[in-house]
């Protein structure tokens, strides 16, 4: 099943990113989207933020040597410490490399987790 395109104001925050975090960027979105295909779009501190039913997913940001996701939940992290120590970051964001989009697999892992997390 193809993604349908984001609204206009996100389709804009993954136009202005740099090459090739746009690319991973896109790519994660459709893998954030094949987990929960109900989620809205919507641009949140200045990033591409993914959210249903009143709960904030996760976000997205391009940065000059990574790609942050952000499952906007300061404790949600602590429970993947192996995806801490492969990635980094800080306590509220995985530092993704730039041309290297999180697996289907780990957004699937993180996007459970947050939605079992509860709302924020």
């Amino acid at each position: 099943m193809a993604v349908p395109p984001p609204p206009p104001s996100v389709a804009a925050a993954y136009d202005a990113a740099p090459s090739p975090q746009r690319e991973t960027m896109l790519v994660m979105r459709e893998r954030i989207l094949a987990v929960v295909p109900d989620a809205d779009e919507i641009m949140k501190y200045r990033m591409p933020t993914f959210v249903r039913d009143g709960t904030d997913i996760c976000g997205l940001l391009p940065h000059k040597k990574h790609v942050g996701y952000y499952p906007y939940s300061g404790s949600l992290l602590e429970d993947f410490p192996d995806l801490t120590s492969t990635y980094g970051g800080t306590k509220g964001a995985l530092h993704v490399p730039v041309d290297k989009p999180l697996s289907a697999a780990v957004i699937k892992r993180l996007v459970k987790a947050r939605l079992a997390h509860g709302r924020s």
